[in-house]
């Protein structure tokens, strides 16, 4: 993809998700300060929305992420595969971290909060640590998931979804398949959440 800024900076691929902490650090007082009180108006819960509602907001805004990276891949590749001089622009990428930014507000914050008040207070230092599992669990059921796919989409010398080659590989087809694995992680999380009950109603 064009890299490139004005005076002819190429701005490197890793940078750009500097966009995910930026939107945070945006939008966490835009939550705190806007969000809350307008949602309190609405809801009458003194946090604007409950931790379970907030983590599910997240989870559903990462949907939104990844389907939009996957869109935009089958455009890359498209665009690839049509020979046209110029590459798009890494911009197109721009929307997909802000989104992604803006599901950290309320997964992971939501996340350490929910630990943090829901565990009793004696253990709430185990609660944090839970709390940490979760990604140290996830990443490494990513790094298994990638190898698997990796070793079934090239076998019978079939080009590999991700080939080195990344206008040979096929990124859109594993994050649309991040995408439906999502949705079935936030359908089963939406179904356990409506039976659960908060160690402290008046908090949260």
């Amino acid at each position: 993809m064009d890299r490139s800024i004005s005076l002819g900076v190429i701005v490197p691929a890793a940078t750009l998700q500097c966009f995910i902490s930026l939107t945070m650090a945006v939008f966490i007082p835009i939550y705190d300060c806007l969000f809350v009180p307008i949602a309190r108006s609405f809801t009458q819960n003194p946090s604007g929305i409950t931790l379970l509602q907030r983590i599910g907001t997240g989870m559903f805004l990462s949907i939104i992420a990844i389907v939009m990276a996957a869109l935009v891949e089958a455009k890359r590749l498209q665009t690839a595969r049509d020979g046209i001089t110029i590459p798009m622009s890494a911009w197109w990428l721009v929307p997909q971290y802000v989104i992604y930014g803006l599901s950290d507000v309320f997964t992971m914050i939501g996340l350490q909060e929910f630990f943090y008040d829901q565990v009793p207070r004696e253990f709430r230092s185990i609660g944090m640590a839970l709390n940490l599992s979760i990604y140290g669990a996830g990443n490494f059921l990513s790094s298994f998931m990638i190898s698997v796919i990796d070793k079934v989409t090239s076998q019978s010398g079939q080009t590999s979804w991700f080939d080195n080659d990344l206008n040979k590989a096929h990124l859109d087809y594993f994050y649309l398949l991040l995408a439906f694995l999502s949705s079935i992680g936030l359908a089963s999380y939406l179904w356990l959440a409506k039976s659960y009950v908060y160690n402290r109603p008046n908090t949260f």
